[in-house]
């Protein structure tokens, strides 16, 4: 074989080594290891990771359901650098598993644009719907507006993010684009072009703008002030604006916040109530900042969630009302109106660390100098309402835990 043929030989199985190695199977997922997970992370738009153990019967359940998915993806969006469904075997990939925070298996977690996405996938199991989920995730996720007018018919219940910029191709849209891609789920965004925006900023200068959900909230608009090509400062306000103190829990992000692991103080309200929720919100914001890391702070539908009202002896006659779920009991915030007491609520938080909410559940109110203690146990003794949110947490019959969570 002469010098020519041998180097070219060398040259041809480095590129299959390469491909294999960052592309090791033509079809299902790719498998991921720590020697490439970093660059398929960096190098497309969105990586939908499955995080398995061999040995966990789910892990094989899913197996062949999110490689058929992968192959149903890859056909449907062949262009480099779009999308990647991989998959990690944690038994193996210790240091991987470690970095994701794998507390069960299986796991399906999203990294958009080399970002992990705070929200695992927590739908459907089948091919089909992993496929839609990536559709989904691709679709662009801001709106164009035409005129300023639109902006007048926008859901006053939603927060929103606003740009104004010249034109499509300008560095600074492509960071705001970016930013929307990771944040659509927390927020609506929208852009204006040229004529449609340019009476709202000065020419060459992009402006981004904070608008908060004034229906549900005191809160005003806020102009950006930083950087606008500097993806992770622009990253950081934009998900401080979206991501508020006080969220709303549905059916569909009760298993995230569940996970979270910090009681819940939870505004109950009639659908229809929107003053409660914004007063609840300012006091919140004034009173139990300081909270925040200690408990989620929640809004919630009393006709959706009318099971955990029935658990404390109420209805919907009787919202709005505020409880704690400490995810062992259920407490009863005595007086709604008692909200609009300085300190109340935060002393209400107290009693839950100390456990006297605990105590007086069982024993009945705390006894004052002149009363037997021993009297009023005997005559209150009763059980506070068992949680109803701890069920909405991860589901045994969809996941296998690790040991030391069991």
């Amino acid at each position: 074989m002469n010098l020519f043929s041998s180097t070219k030989c060398i040259f041809f199985q480095v590129i299959m080594i390469f491909y294999v190695f960052y592309n090791p199977t033509d079809s299902g997922a790719v498998e991921l290891n720590s020697q490439n997970i970093d660059m398929t992370l960096a190098s497309n738009e969105l990586v939908f990771l499955n995080f398995y153990a061999e040995w966990c019967r789910f892990s094989n359940i899913l197996q062949p359901v999110f490689n058929e998915a992968a192959d149903k993806v890859r056909e449907a969006f062949p262009e480099a650098g779009k999308v990647v469904l991989g998959k990690v075997d944690c038994d193996r990939e210790t240091s991987i598993a470690s970095r994701f925070h794998i507390t069960k298996y299986p796991t399906l977690k999203v990294v958009r644009n080399g970002q992990l996405t705070k929200r695992e996938y927590r739908g459907q199991r089948s091919a089909e719907a992993f496929l839609e989920f990536v559709k989904k995730h691709l679709e662009d996720p801001i709106k164009e507006f035409h005129s300023l007018k639109d902006l007048e018919n926008l859901d006053s219940k939603k927060r929103i993010i606003i740009g104004y910029f010249d034109r499509r191709d300008q560095p600074e849209y492509n960071t705001f684009r970016r930013v929307a891609t990771n944040l659509k789920e927390d927020c609506q965004f929208h852009v204006g072009f040229g004529d449609s925006s340019k009476a709202m900023h000065p020419p060459g200068t992009p402006i981004i703008v904070f608008r908060p959900d004034v229906a549900l909230s005191h809160e005003n608009d806020e102009t950006y002030k930083g950087g606008l090509v500097n993806f992770d400062e622009l990253n950081i306000w934009v998900q401080e604006k979206c991501v508020p103190l006080v969220r709303e829990i549905t059916f569909e992000n009760a298993e995230e916040l569940t996970e979270e692991g910090l009681p819940f103080l939870i505004l109950f309200h009639n659908p229809d109530d929107t003053e409660s929720i914004k007063d609840y919100k300012a006091i919140i914001e004034n009173e139990l900042l300081s909270e925040k890391q200690n408990v989620n702070f929640l809004t919630a539908d009393g006709k959706r969630f009318a099971h955990p009202l029935h658990h404390l002896g109420k209805s919907d006659d009787d919202l709005p009302l505020i409880a704690i779920d400490s995810f062992r009991h259920m407490y009863l915030f005595p007086d709604f109106k008692d909200m609009y007491k300085p300190g109340k609520l935060k002393e209400f938080l107290q009693d839950l660390y100390n456990g006297k909410l605990h105590r007086e559940f069982h024993y009945g109110p705390d006894p004052s100098n002149n009363e037997d203690s021993n009297d009023i146990q005997v005559k209150f003794i009763t059980s506070p309402p068992e949680s109803t949110f701890k069920k909405l947490g991860p589901s045994k019959n969809r996941y296998t835990l690790l040991k030391d969570e069991l």
